[in-house]
């Protein structure tokens, strides 16, 4: 059972059952950037991973507890947070060569779909916009519970990831190795460790 309802088997009634722990968690949400991390992992020089994350983000949750398709999220990162642990590398990848941030300062994620799979297990699709182009991504999402914080905030927590391609939105620089094959792979593993506090 999760967070956006449970499910009904008696066929006798056409209204759901509601777990009124699961509907309690209903309403909006807003990231806590603090306990939030939004994260990427590059294949570099096929050999190894390169992990980075984003310093500055907002988002927002609504979370329905009976009907799990009308829930959505939304997220803006600041492109310029971008840090991998390196500032030469950091440096590049806000460069001309990737990311431009001057021109595109924010990439965006908007949902258009929420789906329960079953269990803890939620899907969202939305459009994730880079460099001025959109295109649609899937992130699978796992519920980790909710709590009452020392502070008196509604928490919620989920885990998500996504793999995308980032030649689909115009991020194509590389290098060949003398080796063979090239110094960063298209595919771009996402990540999302989210805590999200409901608004009063």
């Amino acid at each position: 059972m999760g967070i956006f309802g449970s499910k009904n088997t008696d066929t006798s009634t056409t209204t759901a059952a509601v777990n009124p722990e699961l509907a309690a968690l209903t309403g909006e949400y807003t990231l806590d950037p603090a306990h939030t991390t939004i994260g990427f992992v590059a294949r570099h020089a096929m050999v190894t991973n390169v992990k980075g994350k984003f310093l500055d983000f907002t988002g927002s949750l609504h979370l329905d507890g009976t009907d799990p398709s009308k829930s959505t999220a939304t997220i803006d990162v600041t492109m310029d947070s971008i840090s991998t642990g390196n500032a030469d590398r950091d440096g590049h990848l806000k460069s001309s060569d990737f990311f431009k941030t001057e021109e595109f300062p924010t990439m965006t994620f908007r949902s258009t779909k929420a789906e329960a799979l079953g269990g803890e297990d939620y899907r969202i699709t939305g459009d994730l916009s880079i460099l001025g182009v959109t295109k649609q991504i899937t992130i699978d999402l796992e519920f980790n519970g909710s709590a009452k914080d020392p502070f008196g905030n509604d928490r919620v927590g989920f885990e998500g990831k996504a793999e995308i391609l980032r030649s689909e939105w115009g991020l194509t620089w590389n290098a060949a190795l003398e080796t063979g094959g090239v110094l960063i792979s298209d595919k771009i593993k996402l990540n999302f460790d989210i805590s999200a506090i409901k608004n009063a």
